[in-house]
């Protein structure tokens, strides 16, 4: 049987090579970080990366994992309610709730499993779900696995949120779902419009803060403090496996009754191993960094700042943001490949998006500023875009 299947799926590889868009993974040698070291020995600066503190590469989150390992041991080899929940666990937990002023956290692998296990547990069809069209995959799938009614309202538009609103009056329970930031455009949730429908309309929200947590607002506390509405949203999903030192884990932070309903039914939190202490341990020193000071998000925020500045200037066509996010408008799929891979022999480590991970006619190349980037390396960046640019006939 396989060999019929096997050629069916040759003929579709051979197609996505054809068109220009297989996608060729390139392998880091090195830590992490805004230089890094490709296998073939090239050394590239890296602005690709969810590393958007600079943390990834941090010789005190390194420490503190050091020091865990020796104390916790490598894993747990268990899930959190057999024999799987150390101090270190539940320190993380609290740790994360008071960064985002919330009741309690609940810890998963990944923010995948984060929204993958938070609406089955918590909704039934008797409830309605309104989801932005935007919003990230993980949520896409955590929602199919819900048997909640589904509304969909276009990216950020408020009319049709409220028309969804609306027509989802006629559920018992409903929750307003959306990205903090979205990791494609790089534009921010108009929350406090989102929060002023969801209190007209007797609905719940929940933010996912993945791309927005450490880099929005004034400290890094994500949408919730940008819009002035910490601890007001029901539910926040997130990530350690960016700003947050660029490891793995997922969190679900929010009201203490949910967090208590999701430890007894939240699949991926009952059937998955617990994350490693090592990793534990670091997330709670990186809480304690991030409480004590604003430096690395004032860094951030002045390299976003002035990068995006340069690239309007020199003429690309850049998604309004108000993130770290930076999309170069390329439109065409194989030109944002073509992009990528000039700007890659220039020592510019970029990676070009086109469909389905965005629309048809929407590629782009998405350009993620860090802290830990220098003016040089901006310029270099800059640079390298302008001259492919006009290699290219973009600009």
């Amino acid at each position: 049987m396989y060999s019929d299947f096997q050629n069916h799926l040759l003929g579709q590889l051979n197609e996505i090579r054809e068109a220009g868009l297989y996608k060729n993974e390139r392998i880091i040698v090195s830590a992490q970080g805004p230089e890094i070291t490709l296998n073939t020995g090239q050394k590239v600066l890296n602005f690709c990366a969810n590393n958007y503190l600079g943390l990834s590469n941090s010789p005190e989150l390194i420490e503190a994992a050091r020091s865990a390992l020796k104390t916790h041991g490598y894993g747990m080899s268990s899930v959190r309610f057999i024999c799987g929940t150390t101090d270190l666990h539940k320190g993380l937990e609290k740790a994360i709730a008071g960064f985002f002023g919330t009741e309690d956290t609940i810890l998963y692998a990944a923010c995948f499993d984060a929204n993958g296990g938070v609406f089955e547990p918590l909704l039934s069809e008797e409830d309605a779900i309104i989801s932005d069209a935007l919003n990230h995959a993980s949520i896409i799938d955590g929602v199919r696995l819900c048997k909640a009614q589904r509304y969909r309202y276009r990216n950020a538009d408020m009319e049709d949120l409220e028309e969804q609103l609306k027509l989802a009056q006629a559920q018992r329970f409903r929750i307003i779902v959306t990205d903090g930031v979205f990791s494609m455009d790089g534009n921010v949730a108009p929350l406090d419009r989102i929060m002023e429908l969801a209190e007209r309309y007797n609905a719940m929200v929940m933010v996912d803060e993945s791309h927005s947590a450490g880099v929005v607002g004034q400290t890094g506390r994500g949408v919730t403090e940008l819009f002035n509405l910490r601890g007001k949203v029901e539910i926040i999903t997130g990530t350690l496996g960016k700003s947050f030192g660029g490891a793995i884990g997922g969190f679900t932070t929010g009201k203490q009754e949910i967090i208590d309903m999701l430890r007894q039914r939240s699949r991926p939190y009952l059937f998955s191993n617990s994350i490693p202490p090592l990793v534990a341990a670091a997330g709670i020193r990186m809480f304690e960094m991030m409480s004590s000071t604003n430096t690395l998000q004032e860094r951030l925020h002045e390299n976003s700042e002035y990068f995006i500045g340069q690239m309007s200037r020199a003429g690309f066509t850049i998604k309004p943001t108000r993130s770290a996010i930076c999309a170069v408008m390329l439109y065409d799929a194989k030109l944002s490949q073509e992009f990528a891979s000039r700007l890659l022999e220039k020592g510019i480590y970029v990676i070009g998006f086109y469909y389905p991970v965005v629309p048809k006619g929407e590629a782009r190349i998405r350009v993620q500023l860090s802290a830990s980037h220098t003016r040089s390396h901006l310029d270099r960046a800059v640079e390298a875009f302008i001259s492919t640019g006009k290699e290219l006939g973009v600009i």
